[in-house]
């Protein structure tokens, strides 16, 4: 979903075990993260009932060590 908020006050006002920033303008729900793909040295996220994969920033590939 699109949301006009600043993404810094709005990070502030999720939950940060269920809210994960994985680029600079990318937020996503952990629960609907299907799997993680390593590609070309990237990471890159496939959430259920999307085809789209989503890119993640070296910044942020801490949270998926576990996966």
């Amino acid at each position: 979903s699109l949301i006009r908020k600043p993404l810094k006050e709005l990070t502030g006002e999720l939950d940060p075990e269920q809210f994960w920033q994985i680029h600079r303008g990318t937020l996503v729900n952990s629960r609907a993260i299907s799997h993680a793909l390593r590609e070309d040295d990237r990471l890159q996220l496939v959430l259920r009932g999307h085809e789209e994969r989503l890119e993640v920033s070296r910044s942020y590939t801490h949270l998926f060590r576990a996966m």
